[in-house]
């Protein structure tokens, strides 16, 4: 387990600093201190190992425990909190640089883009599916598309804050008491939309 935890770390650091194309598994495993046999036996393929990276930033930097459906939680306190490590993992700055990478023409025609998808944003939104449905089981929501108003969320917590970052400019830099503004803004826009008076 150590050793897939290093290449997972080796791939996740190489990945973003020099793209998919520009990093090979000879790269992933002299980082790692592993052999190129080892780095394949865990994971088979480049693909398979960018998909397993993918896939473990996300559950290190919004794991499930985010999403646990204790109702003793209130649901605008879940809802920031789910709101909070989503915004902090989409802002550090491996994750913008990940995002500019996506841009990228290798990504499109490598359909790394998909692998991505499929192992980052669609896991979230679908643990956050769960929990809608679990709060419009007590009575919490009132929602008819439970899958879309999960995309509606989260492109609420993007927002324009995240464009600003992802490109740069216009005080991309965003400091905690801005980056907290914006997210009870989109908690607190969600909840207008789909929230029931208890």
């Amino acid at each position: 387990m150590n050793k897939r935890a290093a290449i997972l770390h080796a791939a996740e650091s190489l990945f973003v600093e020099h793209g998919y194309e520009g990093t090979s598994m000879d790269q992933i495993a002299a980082d790692a201190g592993v052999s190129k046999l080892t780095v394949y036996s865990h994971f088979g393929d480049k693909d398979a190992l960018f998909a397993e990276a993918v896939r473990g930033y996300c559950e290190k930097q919004l794991p499930t425990s985010a999403f646990n459906p204790d109702p003793s939680v209130a649901l605008r306190e879940r809802l920031l909190t789910v709101g909070r490590a989503y915004f902090g993992m989409i802002s550090a700055p491996q994750a913008i640089s990940g995002h500019r990478l996506l841009c990228s023409a290798q990504m499109v025609e490598k359909r790394l883009a998909r692998l991505f998808w499929e192992n980052g944003p669609q896991r979230v939104q679908e643990k956050f599916t769960a929990l809608l449905e679990r709060r419009i089981g007590v009575g919490e929501l009132a929602i008819d598309d439970v899958p879309r108003a999960a995309e509606q969320f989260f492109a609420l917590l993007r927002g324009e804050l995240h464009q600003r970052m992802v490109f740069g400019v216009c005080g991309g830099e965003a400091g905690a008491d801005e980056r907290e503004a914006h997210i009870a803004a989109a908690v607190d826009m969600f909840l207008r939309a789909y929230g029931r008076k208890p």
